[in-house]
């Protein structure tokens, strides 16, 4: 049976990143980079496309686990009936690609046996596995080699590299596996123990520098720790989600690459960063989306690759069974040829929040909105695929519209400030747009027999992303319209006291199937209720989705309330953006100094 996605823990260096299970099996792990083709995929198949597992072999054996604070090291206890061991696992920050796991003796005797497979090119290619000596072995693919050093000799045994020991109390065994190109010498060992340090000093420098965020500051900080590991820091691309294909349902098809980074999800983890104080990390996605976006506003995209790739062909491999049977596993992701009006308000409103928090204002990010502004002015009337990136034809998304007054409405604030009158000038006919924008959604977007904005023009379906409109001061939170479209979303999407992003199994979004509650759907709707003023309902859908976090603090992007059980990729960007944002919005609620009114003021964008 397969290891439910809770139950994995994330390794990460802030290039590439690891999940480990409760029993000590390193089922994901995909080297130099989060995108490279994994050398480990148990996850979406079985032990034969490659795992590591160290584990004891008492089958009784009993495990649990902390991360160190503040840090992704992880700490698993082993309990046998001859004694107890810790595995501590952890991906160096200084060594670029490098998983090390140091077993621990704790109290009497422990016997553990490792297992590993490695299989590079997703689980395809069995390499060339060569014993350097007893305890140094190599195995080579192609361009790829990873070398393996233990402490403990080694047998090869069906394609698999095995190896048994025995830990005592106050013993320290160390296991390192590192990746590097086949072509290049085997690099010198390096010293595990010392890795560890540093490892743990960097995590704990970053995470030290997370702000008081009352009765949820553990919790903020361990999705800021999740949201840095997510970050690829060679360029500043932040990464939705460190896995493919987990899927939306269960032996279903609803499988997605999750590995790139979408302007939408990295533009939120952005303001976090900023609403935070992380200045360093919000500098250097801004960075990399103005490398990224190029010059012509017609071939932006909605996402790219770790260095701003533009071409992430979609394709499938038929030699992995899936997770749980959910086929097909998907590499790439052809929604990036997409066309999706929104992801240009939620970039303006990033830039927009960037220079109100002191970020430098950069010449080239004012060129360039000056080309995609007029590019939009052209566009914001046609139809796209949302928010939600729907495999069928184009619509008109409500949503969509909001974001693209979103694009006019920031721009417009910004330059209406300017001290040069052709960028006043500018800013005026920005907002025009804006208006008209407005004026078009609020005809054609609510539905007034239903006293609610709809997901599309001229449709009566309900979309969670219509929690937008108050949460980007589109309409007050108090505005008839907007109260109707919230009591509408709660009583149609809401699904055991958590929403739906909308009706899948009614939709036409060119996918069968269904899906789970969708996580940061649930954070929106907190985020309304602190602007309704209605703060006990607000912590309670917080504190029930914070709950729903695994026993690491760790959410994926869906939840199946009526199997109690995490859907979809792992651990999600998105979901840990809802974390710190609400958490943000409750803390400034509560906290005594302020008023209502500048609670509201300084709400955070969900």
């Amino acid at each position: 049976m397969a290891v439910l996605i809770e139950d994995y823990a994330l390794l990460g260096n802030c290039r590439t990143a690891a999940l480990v299970a409760r029993d000590g099996s390193l089922d994901w792990l995909c080297f130099p980079r989060f995108d490279a083709p994994a050398c480990f995929s148990a996850l979406l198949g079985d032990s034969d496309n490659g795992r590591w597992k160290i584990a004891p072999t008492d089958c009784n054996a009993t495990s649990r686990r902390r991360y160190r604070d503040g840090t992704l090291i992880l700490e698993t206890t082993f309990t046998t009936d001859t004694g107890s061991a810790l595995l501590v696992d952890f991906m160096p920050m200084a060594e670029d690609s490098s998983v090390v796991r140091i077993v621990i003796g704790l109290e009497g005797r422990v016997d553990f046996a490792m297992d590993l497979a490695i299989r590079f090119d997703y689980g395809s290619t069995v390499p060339w596995v060569e014993k350097r000596e007893p305890h140094t072995m190599t195995a080579v693919a192609g361009p790829e080699m990873l070398v393996l050093r233990t402490p403990s000799e080694l047998h090869p045994m069906d394609h698999h590299t095995e190896s048994r020991f025995t830990v005592e109390a106050g013993q320290r065994l160390g296991f390192g596996l590192s990746w590097q190109a086949s072509h290049e010498p085997v690099r010198e060992a390096f010293d595990l123990e010392a890795a560890l340090a540093q490892t743990e000093g960097f995590w704990r420098e970053f995470s030290d520098r997370c702000p008081d965020v009352g009765p949820w500051t553990d919790q903020v900080k361990r999705s800021l720790v999740t949201l840095k590991a997510m970050t690829y820091a060679p360029t500043g691309g932040i990464v939705a989600a460190v896995t493919t294909s987990l899927p939306e349902q269960l032996g279903g098809e609803r499988n997605w690459d999750y590995r790139f980074c979408w302007l939408r999800d990295a533009t939120m983890t952005l303001l976090a960063f900023m609403n935070l104080g992380y200045y360093e990390e919000a500098t250097a996605w801004r960075n990399w989306l103005l490398r990224s976006v190029a010059g012509n506003p017609e071939q932006v995209q909605i996402m790219y690759g770790l260095g701003g790739e533009r071409r992430l062909p979609e394709y499938q491999l038929p030699w992995l069974s899936g997770y749980e049977h959910s086929r097909p596993v998907r590499i790439g992701n052809a929604a990036a040829t997409q066309m999706q009006l929104d992801v240009y308000g939620e970039v303006a409103d990033a830039m927009t929040q960037a220079l109100k928090s002191g970020l430098p204002r950069l010449p080239r990010s004012t060129e360039i909105q000056k080309v995609i502004m007029p590019f939009l002015e052209k566009v914001w009337h046609l139809p796209d695929a949302g928010i939600w990136e729907i495999r069928s034809e184009p619509r008109h998304f409500t949503h969509s519209k909001v974001m693209a007054w979103v694009s006019f409405d920031r721009n417009a604030g910004v330059l209406a400030q300017s001290d040069n009158p052709e960028d006043r000038e500018r800013g005026r006919h920005y907002r025009q747009i804006a208006d008209e924008i407005h004026a078009d959604v609020c005809a054609h977007g609510y539905d007034a027999d239903l006293g609610s904005f709809v997901q599309t023009y001229g449709g009566k379906a309900l979309d969670a992303s219509l929690l937008q409109i108050a949460l980007t001061g589109f309409l007050p939170v108090d505005d008839p319209r907007v109260t109707g479209t919230v009591a509408q979303i709660e009583q149609t999407l809401m699904q055991d006291g958590l929403l739906l992003r909308y009706d899948s199994e009614r939709s036409t979004d060119g996918v069968s199937g269904s899906e789970g509650t969708f996580l940061v759907c649930s954070f929106w709707l907190a985020d309304v209720y602190v602007l309704q003023g209605r703060d006990e309902e607000a912590c309670e859908l917080f504190d029930r989705l914070c709950g729903l976090c695994n026993d690491l603090g760790l959410l994926a992007e869906q939840y199946d309330p009526r199997e109690g059980r995490m859907l979809g990729n792992f651990p999600q960007a998105f979901s840990h953006i809802g974390i710190i944002n609400t958490a943000l919005n409750l803390h400034r609620v509560i906290c005594p100094v302020k008023t209502r009114a500048t609670a509201e003021s300084d709400a955070v964008v969900g």
